[in-house]
């Protein structure tokens, strides 16, 4: 019997493949941050002073009924939470050997990341 072929492109692949969709996803979150970032900076440069009024202008700008501000911040700070999680979960999965201590970490992360988007939420949206 021949031994079978395990390289190149007839390989058997297996397992979560993990792999490229969360460094698919890293990278889109990383680009919202980094236009997000961009976007606040030239607000901040622009305002004619920097002040709690001109601040709260910032994130309360209206497009019609729209309050893009609000919107484009919460989208960005979910990108940083979910662009955490990846990479936490990774720090978990590569050094936590104990898989119940590895799944107590995890846990306790997403609690913490879904915990600071509500706060996060409720801060923003009550300007």
């Amino acid at each position: 019997m021949a031994a079978a072929k395990n390289y190149g492109p007839k390989r058997l692949v297996v397992g979560a493949h993990y792999g490229v969709m969360d460094f698919i996803i890293q990278r889109v979150t990383a680009v919202i941050m980094a236009v997000y970032t961009l976007v606040l900076l030239i607000g901040i440069l622009m305002m004619p002073a920097f002040t709690y009024e001109y601040w709260t202008a910032l994130f309360n700008f209206y497009v019609g009924v729209l309050p893009v501000g609000q919107i484009l911040a919460t989208l960005a700070f979910i990108a940083l939470a979910w662009h955490a999680w990846i990479g936490v979960r990774d720090i978990w999965m590569d050094y936590v050997k104990s898989v119940g201590v590895r799944l107590l970490m995890q846990v306790l992360t997403i609690l913490w990341l879904v915990g600071s988007v509500v706060y996060f939420a409720q801060i923003l949206w009550s300007i």
